[in-house]
């Protein structure tokens, strides 16, 4: 879909969708349950679509009912006929939380499985999971866009590094209480994105399964059940830093349904704008909230006399695009003046962006939107390549946009 964007003011109030990164843990742990759970509040996203449907081809029932749905769940655990099964077929579409989270809970769940990808997913590394499965005896194959794994994980020591991604801890932290003894997990470089650990953590002990956080990783006890529960699922924070941004480029939007008490990481966007209303030069560590890293970019880019510097993002380069390039490239396109760097950008900001060109999402939800907020602020119309890939997490992003008063016309080609 291509979208020309006018230049305008939002006004109005919105209230995010619920957070895919919290709903992505409670379908895993509802669907690994003995019984049946209720999810309020879940927006079915492509991500949040692949990960149900793998759960289903694992063996889990999933009943809709507006934006609630009840969970019926596999049973898993050491005794589970499931895994006598033959190995599931597991499509992750784009989602990389649906194939990290995923892999490790097919194994021990149904001894392995084939996992499909699309886009840039199975470009994503793997290695920290290669890794233990070297070690463990457990057969993995990587062709294209497919995966294969077959083996049984085993109780014991997984070691880790921390600074990679925190989804492969999240994984194994669903996977290893499955089996039938005790497991750890060592991480061996310090941990990043702990808001998402800390998520994983909450879930899981609402979910009767409590992992114990050690000084260098975690103890996970072996031959648990999860137990089912009713869990309403929280305002995305990640996507409310778009409506956060927008308020700061002068756009009257007042955002709703927020937890300033969450575990999400993604609350840093209010301790970012903060700084940089108040500082003339700003140096931020992303390494914990990798994800704001495009609308803090337009912020900063729209600061006239700041200077941003966002340090320690080499992982952005891993997403759904080189998030540093796709950043870079798309807003200075619309003249800002950023430069990228192996692991930070450096931005200079400007009272208005002068716009008037055609930019492309690189099939990025995050970039699609910073470029939509970013247009308000720019002095001509943008066209936009790729706008539908919102989808991948927040598919009602430009009707909220127009209801907001913002100006999108199609492209027809």
């Amino acid at each position: 879909m291509i979208l020309t964007i006018t230049p305008t003011k939002l006004k109005g109030a919105v209230i995010p969708p619920p957070s895919k990164s919290q709903a992505h843990r409670a379908l895993i742990a509802a669907a690994l349950a003995e019984g049946e759970s209720r999810l309020d509040n879940v927006a079915p996203s492509r991500d949040i679509q692949a990960t149900v449907d793998c759960l289903t081809e694992l063996g889990a029932e999933f009943i809709w009912a507006g934006d609630a749905v009840t969970v019926h769940g596999m049973g898993a655990g050491v005794m589970s006929p499931l895994r006598r099964m033959a190995h599931p077929v597991l499509d992750c579409g784009e989602s990389g939380s649906t194939l990290r989270f995923l892999m490790p809970v097919a194994l021990a769940v149904r001894g392995g499985g084939r996992f499909l990808g699309r886009g840039r997913l199975m470009e994503r590394p793997q290695k920290p999971y290669f890794d233990i499965f070297g070690e463990k005896g457990i057969f993995y194959e990587q062709k294209e866009n497919t995966l294969t794994l077959q083996g049984l994980l085993t109780p014991g020591e997984y070691r880790l590094p921390g600074n990679v991604s925190s989804q492969f801890i999240t994984g194994l932290l669903y996977a290893l209480p499955l089996l039938n003894g005790d497991s750890w997990i060592t991480l061996t470089s310090p941990l990043e994105s702990r808001g998402y650990v800390d998520m994983t953590l909450d879930v899981l002990n609402l979910f009767g399964i409590y992992p114990e956080m050690r000084e260098n990783g975690f103890f996970i006890p072996g031959n648990r059940v999860y137990a089912p529960q009713g869990f309403c699922i929280e305002v995305d924070w990640s996507q409310a830093a778009f409506w956060y941004v927008a308020q700061t480029l002068g756009s009257t939007v007042e955002v709703g349904g927020m937890d300033p008490g969450s575990a999400q990481g993604d609350t840093a966007i209010l301790e970012f704008l903060n700084r940089l209303a108040a500082e003339r030069e700003l140096s931020f560590d992303v390494s914990q909230c990798p994800d704001l890293v495009p609308p803090m970019a337009a912020a900063a880019a729209l600061a006239p006399g700041r200077v941003t510097r966002l340090t320690n993002a080499a992982r952005l380069r891993l997403k759904e695009s080189d998030r540093l390039t796709s950043v870079t490239q798309v807003l200075n396109a619309l003249g800002a003046d950023i430069e990228e760097g192996e692991d930070f950008l450096l931005i200079h900001g400007k009272e208005m962006l002068q716009g008037g060109v055609t930019v492309d999402s690189w099939n990025d939800h995050r970039i699609a939107m910073m470029a939509a907020i970013a247009a308000t602020r720019c002095g001509k119309p943008i066209t936009l390549t790729g706008a539908e890939s919102v989808g991948k997490s927040y598919p009602t992003f430009w009707e909220e946009y127009a209801r907001l008063g913002g100006k999108t016309e199609e492209v027809t080609v």
